[in-house]
């Protein structure tokens, strides 16, 4: 069974949870809370984007948009400010556990970091609509496109389009296999369309692991507003797991021509942006890679909210930080980003070379003049 899981955020009961940690003080002895750390203090900002992954100017740009969602009524129990819940939440997106997460904030519960972690992570995801666009206006488009054309001079090219696996730990329940993909580890299978500056312009992340990129393609909205011809002749690029559709160019899988050789070649670099996005994605946040230790319904808004400062820090221009040494890798880089690569098994129309008559004159028209300017 194919399903998909809404994406819907559901905030805990503070009651309840304040109910469990009253429990927990009468089997416990009275906690003890220690002075706050400063971490804005204590790290430069080569050690401070180490360990949060954030520069301190962009920690503070993403505070204020959220600040007023961290707020308490009161601060009864020493509650911990807004910026310290950022920074916990941050800490967790680098390095994917709680016990590094609650050890650098001594005295916390393990309940009030989930609490934490969950609020800001939700804050943070619902900012989407305002960083995660995908473009409307023509000027949008038309900006896109060039962007895209800089690259190996594809035309027409808005976004390039793939899949990426998250691993997360097992749901259970009579659902919990769908989660299995391909590899044999249970994932949530994450669409995006990226552009040429590796931003995130549209995002799909509720499809268990065991489903195909077509499945999810053929689910989202995106997809049927391209059907819709609402984007005119403005192409995705993808690769050739993906049907043939007029307004989605693949590879050849054989190109014999110069001009299908060409096609090939462009077409290829022009869709390398989106393979780059992901790694840069899951290597910000090892979270991503490493695997996110939740339960399921909590997972979805952490895949949301780093791909939400990832466009941040894109715009930014914030270069990617070093390594968090503190982190034990349980393979190397290169090889936790492509265990979330899963490769689909080429669709039988994509063998017959003219299936898309758009495809096949763009190559005819477009790809043969650019040859034989090069001659």
């Amino acid at each position: 069974m194919e399903a998909a899981y809404n994406f819907i955020f559901e905030h805990e009961n503070d009651d309840i949870l304040e109910n469990l940690e009253l429990l927990d003080n009468i089997v416990r002895r009275p906690k003890t809370y220690k002075e706050r750390r400063d971490y804005f203090e204590e790290y430069d900002d080569v050690d401070f984007r180490t360990r949060f992954r954030l520069s301190k100017e962009s920690c503070l740009d993403v505070l204020q948009m959220i600040e007023d969602k961290l707020e308490y009524p009161s601060n009864r129990n020493k509650s911990i400010s807004p910026i310290n819940q950022l920074l916990l939440t941050l800490r967790y997106y680098a390095t994917g556990s709680q016990q590094i997460t609650m050890g650098d904030y001594c005295g916390m519960s393990k309940s009030t970091s989930h609490r934490i972690i969950h609020r800001v992570t939700v804050a943070i995801a619902s900012l989407g609509r305002q960083f995660i666009k995908f473009p409307a206006s023509e000027e949008e488009v038309k900006k896109e496109q060039l962007q895209f054309y800089n690259i190996a001079r594809f035309p027409k090219a808005l976004g390039a389009l793939d899949c990426t696996h998250i691993r997360i730990r097992s749901p259970g329940g009579e659902n919990g296999e769908h989660f299995r993909n391909r590899k044999g580890y249970m994932s949530i299978n994450v669409q995006a369309i990226g552009n040429a500056n590796l931003e995130i312009l549209d995002l799909v992340a509720r499809w268990p692991g065991s489903n195909h990129d077509q499945t999810i393609w053929n689910g989202s909205y995106r997809n049927t507003i391209f059907e819709s011809g609402q984007y005119g002749d403005a192409f995705l690029l993808a690769d050739s797991g993906y049907m043939n559709r007029p307004y989605i160019m693949m590879p050849l899988q054989n190109p014999l021509t110069p001009e299908e050789r060409l096609y090939n070649e462009s077409q290829i670099r022009s869709r390398n942006p989106i393979e780059r996005l992901f790694g840069i994605w899951k290597r910000r946040f090892p979270v991503l890679a490493l695997g996110i230790q939740v339960q399921l319904k909590n997972c979805l808004p952490i895949i949301v909210a780093t791909a939400v400062l990832h466009n941040i820090l894109i715009k930014a221009k914030e270069e990617l930080p070093s390594d968090d040494p503190e982190i034990q890798l349980p393979a190397p880089w290169d090889d936790l980003i492509e265990q979330g690569h899963i490769r689909e098994h080429r669709h039988n129309d994509n063998i017959n070379r003219d299936i898309n008559p758009v495809r096949r004159s763009l190559i005819n028209n477009y790809f043969k003049s650019l040859h034989l300017q090069s001659l």
